[in-house]
This record gives structure tokens, sequence and C-alpha cells, in this order.
């Protein structure tokens, strides 16, 4: 592993803005995307159950569509790449299980020795007032906060984007059939010389008033 310097860290993460114009001529490098694509495979979740679907939208005709149930946020259509963070709709047997497979398949792991942490897992997805929208969701943003940090180290812009008809998106993308459902999205790519926040100080609490040390 090669450390990260915490001032350029710090840097890139204050260069950082959500971009609300985008440059449309721009495009992210391949190499680059391929990174960020790798951050949120790579992110946690609970379990390591990975109850999350991203949809990289690359057809400008179905960002267009995508766009009007987004308010018409330019963002969707002008940023170089759109992703749709989708969360599981229900968490069953079957997906514990596919999990458990998973483990087996990487890491050579007998079966029996992960019967357990089967047990527990589906206990959880039982147990009274769990609610898998909110668990589900949770983990989703922990990989839309891996492709922010991931994209700001490499000097690319970003946006995460709530303000969507998530609804409309599921029918548009025929998410519901696959048992997933929107979330959020992001858009990423390069941010236009005229982008009106750019040049603004970011607005933050002080470290004393958010961080409190015991």
């Amino acid at each position: 592993m090669k450390p990260v310097d915490p001032s350029a860290l710090l840097d890139n993460l204050s260069w950082r803005y959500a971009v609300k114009k985008f440059d449309s001529t721009r495009k992210i490098p391949d190499d680059q995307w391929a990174a960020i694509e790798r951050a949120i495979i790579l992110a946690p979740s609970s379990f390591g159950l990975q109850p999350w679907k991203f949809m990289v939208i690359a057809d400008q005709a179905l960002r267009t569509t995508l766009r009007v149930a987004s308010w018409n946020q330019s963002q969707i259509t002008d940023a170089s790449h759109l992703v749709v963070f989708a969360r599981r709709a229900e968490m069953t047997a079957r997906d514990v299980d596919r999990h458990i497979d998973r483990i087996i398949a990487i890491r050579n792991t007998p079966r029996e020795v992960l019967a357990e942490l089967r047990t527990m897992m589906l206990g959880a997805f039982s147990a009274p007032g769990f609610d898998v929208n909110a668990w589900a969701a949770r983990q989703v943003y922990l990989a839309l906060g891996f492709f922010l940090y991931t994209a700001a180290q490499m000097g690319v812009d970003a946006c995460p984007m709530e303000g969507i008809d998530a609804a409309r998106y599921d029918e548009i993308l025929n998410l519901s059939a696959q048992g997933y459902r929107t979330t959020v999205v992001a858009t990423a790519g390069f941010r236009a010389s005229d982008d009106w926040l750019a040049p603004l100080a970011k607005v933050r609490f002080p470290a004393e008033e958010v961080i409190e040390r015991r």
C-alpha cells in the first residue's frame, strides 16, 4: 500500500464541489473511469452483502429522457458520465446464499464454516422493525461516498443528485422488474469554465463544532 500524502488529499477534497455545470465537450479518460467503477465495487457494505446495482448510462437519448425525470437539471445530459445508484428492494435467503456462494468461490471457505454467518444474516433481515429500504439505502450511500472521493483524488469533477423522480427512473430503466429501486444518481466529468459555483468558498462548520473529542 502507498499512503496518500495528507496535504495532497485535503487539497483534492477542498478542490471538489457539487458541479452545477459540466463542460459537455470533455470526457473522462477510460483508465480513470475504470478506476472509479472499481472504487464503487470495493465500497464496504453491511455483512459484505452489496445490496446494490450501479447503472452507467451512456446512451444520450436515454439520458435526455432521464433529464426530464430530474427536474431538467443539465448535469444529467452534459456530464461525461451518469451513474444510477440502485438498492435491493428486498433481501431474501436467495440474496444471502448468493453472497455465501461468492465467499466460497473467492476464499475457498468450507460451506459449513459459514453456516453461523448465514443464520445471523437471515435473522437480521427477519427481525421485527427491519426496514430493507433504509438499510439498503445506507449501503448505497457508502458506495456513493467512494465514488465522490475517488473522483476527487483523480481530478475528476462529480455531483451527487437526489433531485430526481426516483419512481420515474425505476420505470424508465425497468429497475423494479430486476428487484431494485433508484436511490440516488451521480454525474461525473469536468466543470465548465463558467460554472457559477466553482469560485465560491466551501462552506463548512468549524471543526470544534462538529468533532467532539473525549
